[in-house]
């Protein structure tokens, strides 16, 4: 059945947009102006940290906002170096100057470490505060007056302050460094300058009109900090991607003497659909993300969802329209090596010789792709994920280095514990006494450190907090046994079947990994459900359907385990810049998932579709395979050019978890590319057979047999 005859909603916007080009391409324009200022007129919500409440520590969490008895930000000064007088006097310096500034509330009397060495002037700071440059320029002022010493301050306004500056810094270069990139890649795919911008603009709007489009959507779901890099990560890889096929696919029919319109309407039934498909199946991965349960992933599920839906329209509407309006300027102008050296590299060229013996030797190429598949697989059976901490921030951040220096030199500023107790009225003494009798129980166990009971209550008397330190630093694996140890014996023995909640961050850094712990096979299943289903819809077969699931869970299996052998073992921890903390930021290896499988069903579609055609023109399943895999070929090595380039920027930022998502993604993206889809995937379908489209019905083979010695001939 010829590509044109075929109606459908793709082929109905194109037809409209191609023969009014400029009405199209103006729709387009006023729909990214409009979505861009509504950034500007409605303010962008926020999470909050109720948001954020999981679990056992959720709950204490949430007594203690409702008790208003949130602990204040503090931020801590250490001095070290001279002699003990200059310390004190140092101290008493700074505890005067911060006294006096608007920001802070109290100041607490300088404490000297254990060993006399060090002194510590902790300072309690006004709610929501965001900005300590005034305490910044009070430390610098004291360091100034006695340079014999080593005055550095830290806390968590100045960490998320130095966090957020080295993250801006790193975006900022990788942004500044993935456009160029692409541009290149795309005249490397078109060799001409305006065929390669066009994907470049339609990924580049698509990102704006989202941006401006998750203002109103944040009121309904509240914005993660990480959305908008997760929305220019994701809008460009598939605005690109989707531009990227219906391009070739239209010039590919102009090429083969069609008119523009008839090209871009023969390109709307084939490319356009799979484009569909492919957004659907994109949408279906991130949407499972909404079973986390976790704000975090409910943000960047609805950013992706909503990007990926605004250039799936890009790509249907105006792409047709600019290709329409432009003709054959598209091909225009010319770089004069790049295009000789496109045309002489032909459709699929390299592709086609790669492919000759698998398809051969469908068998053998399926079982070696196999073994590649579980030997890099393998390391994910032993993944441990936990909430980021300080092991995973960059060790040159001063803020960093002298927040370890302070747990170094002051034990008692180690993470601890809090024990949140609702009360009712006439039982505030006798839970008192209970506390008192945990602390005392809790301080002879090798987590926690003794001495005397630090209980507070709420003025209403409601609810009573007992906070307890431990005898670790925030990235000791045995920081979370010491909370599941207080959960699980201490609280009850010492409060018998009071109600009661442990709370602080180490429960809560527990909490939010052990839900993510609980959710990722659900998530992956339904993921890898919901794929089968939107093929089965698409290609009306189960088998493929089933094919494409098991695909994807080797593509999976492989993004694991590669990020579990890099940053969980610390393999090429030195060339590539980082040291391993001996874990996986919990939130990681659900995203990497399904950005991996989202994007990957991009070309995935895009060949099967490109297969089926053949199919159904009347050509033997192998030969089919053949033909389709190759015209596909340069589409899909442009499109994981594109993505794996962008990817590999972020492994060389400084953030871990940016670093680790670019590594995964990188090497996850270019072996499902290769490996999964060039080898596993045709071997699979040729020995399928015509079983593959199971259980539609393809067509007889048309004209003549096609033997085996012909079919390796056209190999060459």
């Amino acid at each position: 059945m010829n590509a044109r005859t075929r109606s459908g909603l793709p082929l109905r916007i194109a037809r409209w947009s191609a023969t009014h080009p400029w009405r199209a391409v103006a729709c387009w324009l006023a729909f990214v102006i409009v979505a861009a200022a509504l950034a500007a007129a409605i303010p962008t919500r926020q999470t909050s940290d109720a948001d954020y409440d999981v679990g056992d520590s959720g709950h204490a969490a949430a007594l203690v906002r409702g008790a208003g008895m949130d602990a204040p930000d503090t931020e801590n000064v250490l001095v070290t170096g001279g002699d003990a007088a200059d310390r004190t006097a140092a101290a008493t310096d700074l505890a005067a100057r911060a006294h006096r500034l608007p920001i802070v509330t109290d100041v607490a009397p300088p404490a000297t470490s254990p060993d006399g060495d060090a002194v510590l002037v902790t300072v309690d700071l006004v709610k929501d505060t965001d900005d300590v440059g005034t305490l910044r320029a009070a430390t610098d002022a004291v360091q100034h007056a006695h340079p014999q010493l080593t005055i550095r301050q830290t806390g968590d306004v100045s960490i998320n302050d130095a966090v957020n500056k080295r993250v801006g810094e790193d975006l900022h270069s990788a942004e500044g460094i993935s456009l160029p990139i692409t541009l290149v890649l795309m005249l490397l795919a078109f060799g001409a300058l305006i065929a390669a911008g066009i994907p470049v603009l339609v990924g580049a709007t698509s990102v704006v009109a989202t941006i401006g489009l998750s203002a109103p959507i944040s009121h309904l779901v509240h914005a993660e900090p990480t959305v908008s890099s997760m929305i220019v990560l994701i809008g460009m890889a598939v605005g690109v991607d989707y531009s990227l096929f219906y391009l070739k696919r239209e010039r590919a029919e102009r090429a083969a003497g069609r008119s523009t319109v008839d090209a871009v309407e023969i390109a709307a039934a084939t490319s356009g659909h799979s484009i569909l498909v492919s957004g659907g199946a994109v949408i279906a991965a991130m949407a499972g993300l909404f079973l986390v349960g976790n704000v975090t992933f409910d943000s960047l599920a609805t950013g992706a969802i909503v990007v990926v839906g605004v250039a799936v329209l890009g790509s249907i509407t105006v792409l047709p329209a600019l290709l329409a309006g432009l003709g054959r300027w598209v091909d225009r102008p010319r770089i004069p090596l790049l295009w000789r050296l496109r045309r002489r590299t032909g459709t699929g060229g390299i592709s086609t010789r790669l492919l000759g013996p698998v398809l051969r030797h469908p068998v053998a190429a399926l079982v070696a792709g196999a073994v590649v598949v579980l030997g890099l697989s393998a390391p994910a059976l032993g993944m441990r994920i936990h909430q980021a901490n300080l092991a995973t921030l960059p060790q040159s951040i001063p803020q960093v280095q002298t927040y370890r220096a302070i747990e170094a030199a002051f034990p008692s500023q180690l993470v601890g514990a809090d024990v949140v107790v609702p009360v009712t009225s006439g039982q505030q003494s006798a839970v008192r006494v209970d506390l008192a009798r945990l602390q005392a129980e809790a301080g002879r166990t090798p987590d926690f450190r003794p001495g005397p009971a630090d209980i507070s209550l709420a003025k209403d008397g409601s609810v009573a907090v007992l906070r307890l330190t431990t005898r670790y630093t925030d990235d000791d694996p045995r920081a979370d046994d010491a909370v599941l140890h207080l959960r699980q014996r201490l609280v009850p023995q010492a409060l018998g079947g009071h109600p009661a909640y442990v709370g602080g961050d180490v429960a809560e850094s527990y909490d939010a990994t052990h839900l993510l712990h609980d959710r990722l096979p659900l998530v992956i299943g339904v993921v890898l459900l919901l794929t089968v289903v939107m093929m089965g819809l698409a290609f009306r077969s189960v088998a493929l359907a089933l094919l494409t699931c098991v695909l994807n869970l080797a593509s999976v299996g492989v993004a694991f385990g590669v990020l579990t052998l890099v940053f969980q073992h610390g393999f090429l921890q030195g060339p590539l810049g980082f040291t391993s903390p001996g874990f996986i930021v919990d939130w990681l290896p659900l995203f990497v998932m399904v950005v991996l499988v989202g994007l990957s069903m991009d070309y995935h579609v895009f060949v099967l579709g490109r297969v089926r055609e053949h199919v159904r023109s009347g050509l033997p399943p192998r030969l089919a395979v053949r033909r389709g895999i190759a015209d596909t070929s340069g589409v899909v090595t442009s499109a994981a050019a594109v993505m794996v380039s962008v990817f590999a920027i972020f492994a060389t930022l400084s953030m871990l978890e940016m670093k680790t998502m670019g590594v995964g993604l990188a090497v996850a993206i270019l072996l499902d590319a290769t490996l999964v889809r060039q080898v596993l995937l045709p071997a699979a379908l040729v020995l399928l057979g015509e079983r593959a489209w199971w259980p539609s019905r393809v067509a007889a083979p048309a004209g003549t047999r096609v033997e085996e010695p012909a079919l390796a001939t056209e190999a060459g």
